[in-house]
This record gives C-alpha cells, sequence and structure tokens, in this order.
C-alpha cells in the first residue's frame, strides 16, 4: 500500500461523508421549508408535521431542488398566499444555511 493509496482512500471517505451531511442538511431544510409553508398557509397545527414529511418526500422524486421548490410555491400559490418564486428560494437558502450549521455543531 502506497501514501497515494492512502490519501486516496482518504478523499473518497471524506466525499463520503461530505455527501451524507449534505444530504442531512438538505432533508432538515425541507421538513423546516414544509413547517413555514404550512404556518403561511395556516394548516392545523396536527397537519403541520404531515405536510413537512410530504416536502421532505418531495426531494427524492427528482435530483436536485427544483422539486420542493415547485411544490411548495404551487401549494402556497394554491392557497392564496402572495408570495414570489424568488422569495421561496430565499427562505430554502437561509433554512439550508441554518441544517448545515445545525449539523455541524452536532445539533
Amino acid at each position: 500500500m502506497t501514501t497515494f493509496d492512502d490519501r486516496e482512500r482518504g478523499f473518497e471517505k471524506r466525499f463520503a461523508l461530505d455527501q451524507e451531511q449534505e444530504f442531512k442538511a438538505a432533508a432538515r431544510r425541507n421538513r423546516a421549508l414544509g413547517e413555514w409553508a404550512a404556518g403561511l398557509m395556516g394548516l392545523a397545527a396536527e397537519r403541520v408535521a404531515e405536510y413537512a414529511q410530504v416536502i421532505v418526500k418531495s426531494d427524492l422524486e427528482q435530483p436536485g431542488e427544483d422539486d420542493v421548490l415547485r411544490k411548495v410555491y404551487e401549494d402556497l400559490k394554491g392557497s392564496g398566499v402572495q408570495i414570489s418564486e424568488g422569495d421561496v428560494r430565499m427562505k430554502m437558502a437561509e433554512l439550508l444555511a441554518q441544517a448545515r450549521e445545525a449539523l455541524r455543531e452536532g445539533k
């Protein structure tokens, strides 16, 4: 085994860990986004967690986050909430940053 092989394995492990952390952060973001959107739509307290779970699952349908953006934006519009797609995208970015920070802090 060479030093190069050791470095390569180290990079592979780091990449896998980074990908896992990013997946967890996106799932946290999506749950928080669902809770935020549910609040804007005025959903009853018992439906908030259910709606947040729907948003988390919607991210698994297609690669990327556009499916989540589209789902939340369309649901908000359908409920009569006056919001732009850009506002939803900004909230997603804000919640993703918070999720990443919480994971770094071990929360």
